[in-house]
């Protein structure tokens, strides 16, 4: 299968990579994720990912904003 790009919207990044973007403990992260708070995240069998569009959409909400600002 050759390779292809990934689109940015169905980026999954692991929970040490939204750790990392976000610039937050990987803890903090389990922490919200324990709460139901923070980015929006899910299981994919053991391991929980995010969506780069969904941890955009979660900066934005929390500066007011409302423009998901670039992760790159």
């Amino acid at each position: 299968m050759p390779d292809r790009p990934v689109s940015p919207e169905l980026e999954l990044l692991t929970i040490g990579e939204a750790a990392e973007l976000l610039r937050a403990p990987v803890a903090t992260l389990r922490y919200w994720r324990h709460l139901g708070t923070g980015p929006r995240s899910f299981r994919l069998g053991r391991r929980v990912l995010y969506r780069r569009d969904d941890l955009r959409a979660y900066i934005a909400s929390q500066d007011g904003q409302g423009g998901a600002p670039p992760l790159d």
